[in-house]
């Protein structure tokens, strides 16, 4: 009995012992940290899904308290209401960015882009793009096997099964940029998220010649350039075969949907402008670059 009474002093020692060790290192070694950084936390929406740049909410906070300029610093969930009231709190100058929209790219459809083979691999885009090119021929599509999905921690994207293609929902979506990096393919981007939902963007990132494109998919860019003439806000460019539309400077005024021969451009909760009738050449009237037929010389009698 006295051994076992022993046992329990000696271990009852030695934990109290052990305590005041780890409070003295604890108070030698302790690091203080700004209260601020506590606050910070809290007026951000702790969503911690990495939109950032950091790992979490928390070292947002840490770096947003730290940092004397904080105009590179932008939380794409809490957005610039957010960003200015951390701002205002710190007595610092928050930089003026505008709401954003994952958008994807592609507008290959089951219907427009048919399947030449059925992949029975591993269901991730990842694997799926590392293996082959895809199970239509063209080999800059969406594939359809849902790590978009996986990434977004909002429930914002869903692959449709009935087109095949991942799809969001601009209203849950809050512009983490999650979905943007698990995409192995690169077609989803963020753009500027217009009032209404509107938008206006060329839903294809192919880069091959014009000729291949519409062998493998009906609605892709051929890069003609013709939505580029007519925009005349310079938003518009068109590189490698592909044509690209600038969402901070598209103006919306949509002449390019009306221009592009392949319904590449895809007009999102607006109505197309009204094309042009039209004008069917008058009665008699000659077509253009046909010269009327001289007259006949006088009958001598």
């Amino acid at each position: 009995m006295e051994v076992l009474l022993y046992t329990i002093l000696t271990l009852c020692a030695l934990g109290v012992l052990s305590a005041v060790i780890l409070y003295f290192v604890a108070q030698k070694f302790r690091v203080e940290e700004d209260p601020r950084i506590d606050q910070v936390e809290k007026m951000l929406p702790g969503a911690n899904c990495g939109g950032c740049g950091f790992a979490g909410c928390r070292g947002m906070a840490d770096a947003l308290v730290k940092n004397d300029d904080i105009s590179a610093l932008f939380c794409p969930v809490g957005g610039g209401d957010c960003m200015k009231a951390v701002a205002s709190y710190l007595g610092k100058t928050a930089a003026e960015k505008g709401p954003q929209v994952a958008t994807v790219r592609c507008g290959g459809t089951c219907e427009m882009r048919p399947r030449t083979n059925e992949y029975n691999g591993a269901r991730s885009c990842a694997v799926a793009s590392s293996l082959y090119v895809g199970e239509t021929g063209c080999a800059f599509g969406c594939l359809g096997l849902g790590d978009c999905v996986v990434a977004c921690a909002f429930g914002a994207i869903a692959v449709n099964p009935a087109t095949g293609l991942a799809e969001v929902d601009p209203a849950k979506c809050t512009a983490c940029g999650a979905c943007v990096k698990a995409c192995p393919k690169g077609i989803i981007e963020l753009r500027k998220k217009w009032p209404k939902d509107r938008a206006v963007y060329v839903s294809c990132v192919s880069r091959d010649k014009g000729a291949v494109v519409m062998k493998a998919c009906k609605v892709g860019c051929i890069g003609c350039g013709k939505c580029e003439k007519v925009c005349a806000f310079g938003a518009i460019t068109v590189e490698n075969n592909l044509a690209f539309i600038d969402s901070e400077k598209c103006k919306l005024c949509r002449k390019c949907v009306n221009e592009c021969p392949t319904g590449a451009i895809r007009l999102v909760g607006m109505e197309p402008l009204p094309r042009e009738p039209k004008v069917a050449p008058a009665a008699g009237a000659k077509p253009a670059g046909v010269a009327a037929p001289a007259p006949e010389a006088p009958k001598a009698e």
